[in-house]
């Protein structure tokens, strides 16, 4: 038997083991896309949009507009690079400063700080554009009707009073939404708190006890019930123009989309999707998915955008073996102290009755470990907090390879598996390829 040795970061240190190469199927890492001129192609996106008119052409002197940006908790976007240039071509298109403004789209996060204002903006559109913290329990949120799946709609006043509404993020995959960026800027971040309770509710199946929605999940838009009511929410805003980021797998703005809310939105998927698909030959017994190392498993709420690509590489009943540091493992406390039920009944009760973000993350990977055999690779320190998950922790991959290896035995393949394996999984998503 030919073994191979493989090298996988975690935290600023690595680890290697040698595995039988005839059972590897697959080792996946994402397409390198190089960085662009972030202030040239800012403008051309403007100039030269998707699906719209110029941006210079949307708006006229007079309208008073409003910029919905994505908050603190979206800074790989990397906003603060581009935003500067959306309004100096506002200004050439006869809009001057005292007539923008920006709602920053914080959904249900806190209010950010001056200095994280800045970390968003960049310091001179901080002196120069008034700005306003969205907070969703706001008493003056304007009350927009009921969506479709009868969500009541409650919005930002500064939003809905606007003559004019550009929404500004960045485009990546997300967990229960497909994608993010787009329509996500108005729901649920300039949405009131019953509109994103009710909206996100729909990441979780109809029928309580049969856990998440399968219809809600990555790279998912179509027939996605979340997405269909983002779309709904964002058209009765029917914002003029969009102004995106598309980032590469080195954390570099790569490309940027600009024009019609939808239409370019849905184009920068696509080039998403372009840079992190990776073509999978089979779905495999055993997937090794490792974080990437510092700082991408600096916690395990960060380290879990790996489970999600590894679920899609593994088979029913597999063994998943991730590798993180999570040196700070209690990191956010919300989403630890979510671990505390005992069965996933108990857990998705108590989700439906006040939904968070990281508690579906928790939910989400508490639901996997019940599927599949997850093992995780850690400090020691984290040992007693990882079992509360429902993972197997031990401290080498040589050691999860080992309890693979004996997982396997008792399912009846020693001799017949299946490996697929991702260095960096929190940057790629596996399709699998049509035979």
């Amino acid at each position: 038997m030919a073994l191979k040795e493989f090298t996988f970061n975690i935290g600023e240190n690595t680890q290697s083991v040698m595995l039988p190469e005839e059972h590897i199927v697959g080792v996946m890492e994402g397409k390198h896309v190089p960085a662009v001129d972030v202030k040239q192609a800012t403008i051309d996106c403007m100039r030269h949009p998707i699906g719209s008119a110029p941006l210079q052409e949307k708006v006229q002197k007079g309208d008073k507009v409003c910029l919905v940006v994505a908050d603190v908790t979206r800074t790989w976007n990397h906003s603060n690079q581009f935003l500067i240039y959306i309004i100096d071509e506002l200004n050439l298109a006869g809009i001057p400063d005292d007539d923008i403004c920006i709602v920053f789209a914080q959904g249900s996060h806190r209010a950010q700080t001056p200095e994280e204002d800045v970390r968003v903006c960049g310091e001179e559109v901080i002196r120069r554009i008034k700005t306003y913290q969205h907070d969703c329990m706001d008493p003056t949120l304007v009350d927009c009707g009921t969506t479709k799946l009868g969500t009541p709609l409650k919005l930002n006043k500064h939003v809905v009073d606007a003559d004019k509404v550009i929404i500004v993020d960045g485009i990546t995959t997300h967990l229960f939404a497909g994608y993010g960026g787009g329509r996500k800027l108005i729901l649920p971040g300039v949405s009131g708190f019953e509109t994103i309770q009710r909206n996100h509710c729909h990441a979780l199946a109809d029928e309580f006890g049969h856990g998440i929605n399968p219809k809600t999940r990555a790279l998912k838009i179509d027939d996605n019930p979340l997405n269909d009511d983002m779309v709904e929410a964002c058209s009765k805003i029917n914002p003029c123009f969009l102004v995106h980021s598309v980032i590469n797998g080195d954390g570099e703005i790569c490309r940027m989309v600009g024009g019609d809310w939808y239409d370019a939105w849905r184009a920068g998927t696509e080039a998403v999707l372009d840079i992190q698909r990776v073509p999978m030959k089979e779905k495999a017994d055993v997937v090794i998915a490792c974080a990437g190392g510092y700082p991408s498993d600096v916690s395990l709420y960060q380290g879990c955008k790996c489970y999600d690509p590894a679920e899609m590489a593994v088979k029913d009943g597999g063994v998943i073996i991730a590798i993180m540091e999570a040196r700070d493992i209690k990191e956010p406390a919300i989403y630890m102290d979510s671990f505390k039920y005992d069965t996933m009944e108990e857990m998705e009760t108590a989700l439906r009755a006040h939904f968070t973000i990281p508690f579906f993350v928790a939910f989400n990977l508490f639901c996997l470990t019940h599927k599949d055999t997850v093992i995780l690779v850690t400090l020691p320190r984290n040992f007693d907090d990882i079992r509360r998950t429902g993972q197997i922790p031990v401290a080498t991959v040589q050691e999860a390879w080992d309890l693979a290896q004996q997982k396997l035995k008792e399912q009846g393949k020693d001799k017949d598996y299946t490996i697929n394996i991702m260095p960096h999984a929190t940057k790629v998503m596996p399709i699998l390829q049509e035979k």
